[in-house]
């Protein structure tokens, strides 16, 4: 099988195609990335030599580019995205351009080319915030009430895979994922950005009272729920990913400093940035019922590997510090 994943040059899709490439010789992956600062080669460098592995450099918004890419694709995995909303508050253009304008481009190209199979990963932030107390979570019949423009841009290209997959009958599926933490993150992301700090012995930045809750999942997980919904998974419909882990961002960062040794004084509290939400939770159900998909990690056993994964590679984030951006919590 000829399968196509985009942006995987960046954090998930690097480790998603680690995965796919090792454990299923058999396929041919192409990453399809334009190396923004996100988006590492470097991230790949181990697939580089095998061969059923390429890398393609081009821009997902651009048809030209996408087109020769996408024509003999049997499967196309689409991760390329704008997700930083530090960065999207700051200027949400490239959002824009790269979530909705991309996601488009790709929907079209999927449609001029017949491709079997297409699956488009989204995130749980454009259902909006819940409440600490409310007992509920989200589910696949939840609302859209995005509440900044990445969250928008992402609702948006959600809203486009459905149109196109119900006007055009393509053969499509969707998956929301709660907030990922691994290897190969960049480092403005709250988890990579509290390693890389407390390594170097610097303060751990953390947004107005550190009592956002977000429902995290080790990303080698989450890759391994993606292949089989972007394999398997009913076209159509929608799969929600979710460890159901909650955990709030200071107590996250208390377990970290455990981690290390370090005590409290090592958390430096810094102004919330705008539209902030507060919880978000996600129900898993459908996964598990359909595909019998559980997570092979707990939260601090994937915690404390991927700590060790920071202090094993600094040659691989060390760079990477110049082009940091903004606070603490995604």
């Amino acid at each position: 099988m000829k399968v196509v994943l985009t942006g995987a040059a960046g954090f998930i899709g690097s480790n998603l195609a680690r995965q796919w490439v090792v454990e299923h010789p058999e396929d041919t992956v192409t990453v399809f990335d334009l190396l923004t600062y996100a988006g590492r080669r470097e991230s790949l460098r181990e697939l580089e030599a095998l061969p059923n592995f390429r890398f393609v450099r081009g821009d997902v918004a651009e048809r030209g580019d996408l087109d020769p890419v996408v024509a003999d694709a049997d499967l196309v995995v689409h991760l390329a995205a704008e997700s930083h909303n530090d960065r999207a508050i700051a200027d949400p253009r490239p959002f824009v351009r790269t979530n909705i304008v991309g996601t488009a481009t790709l929907l079209e190209s999927c449609r001029r080319h017949d491709v079997p199979r297409a699956h488009f990963v989204s995130t749980d932030e454009v259902f909006g915030s819940l409440e600490l107390d409310d007992p509920r979570r989200f589910d696949e019949s939840s609302p859209y009430r995005p509440r900044g423009p990445y969250s928008a841009s992402k609702a948006a290209a959600d809203h486009l895979v459905r149109a196109w997959q119900t006007t055009y009958g393509l053969p499509l599926t969707l998956s929301n994922c709660s907030n990922n933490f691994g290897p190969y993150q960049f480092p403005e992301k709250l988890i990579p950005l509290a390693i890389t700090n407390l390594i170097r012995g610097r303060k751990v930045p953390l947004y107005g009272d550190g009592r956002y809750v977000r429902d995290w999942i080790d990303v080698g997980d989450h890759c391994r729920a993606l292949e089989l919904v972007a394999r398997k998974g009913r076209p159509g419909v929608t799969y929600l990913i979710s460890a159901e882990t909650e955990v709030a961002n200071l107590e996250l960062v208390h377990r970290l400093l455990a981690i290390f040794g370090s005590g409290p004084d090592m958390i430096e509290h810094v102004a919330d940035r705008p539209g902030h939400d507060r919880r978000y939770a996600l129900d898993p159900r459908r996964l598990r019922e359909e595909f019998g998909w559980a997570p092979a990690h707990t939260f601090d056993q994937a915690l404390s590997e991927t700590v060790r994964w920071y202090r094993a590679h600094p040659e691989w984030w060390e760079p990477l510090l110049p082009h940091v951006v903004g606070g603490a919590a995604r």
